[in-house]
């Protein structure tokens, strides 16, 4: 049962697909935890951003009923200092987000 949009049959790969903007709004905790992630990539070699680095995750993710259920529960019941202790990684580089500057009119993504 196909409920997204047609596909594109000319695009070769999916991220190379039409784009679709979303709003998420999660814990500042989480978003800490996205940088570092894209800051991991980096090291790796790969040139990447947040949006990129989440798609990817969301595509590799499987959609067993059962584990889907079980990773929502793990993730209510993490501990925020514990959660955020892991992302102080000096090691990794500073990168720039791409986008709209923040506030602060600062566009690097923090280092926790």
């Amino acid at each position: 049962m196909n409920r997204g949009a047609a596909v594109d049959r000319s695009v070769e790969r999916v991220h190379q697909g039409a784009r679709r903007k979303v709003l998420l709004t999660w814990p500042q905790e989480i978003d800490a935890r996205l940088d570092l992630l894209v800051r991991a990539a980096t090291e790796a070699g790969e040139r990447t951003n947040r949006s990129e680095l989440l798609a990817a995750l969301i595509a590799s993710t499987k959609t067993t009923p059962k584990k889907l259920a079980d990773t929502l529960r793990a993730y209510r019941r993490l501990d925020p200092e514990t959660f955020t202790a892991a992302h102080d990684r000096p090691d990794l580089p500073t990168v720039r987000r791409t986008g709209p500057k923040t506030a602060s009119g600062d566009t690097t993504a923090p280092t926790p």
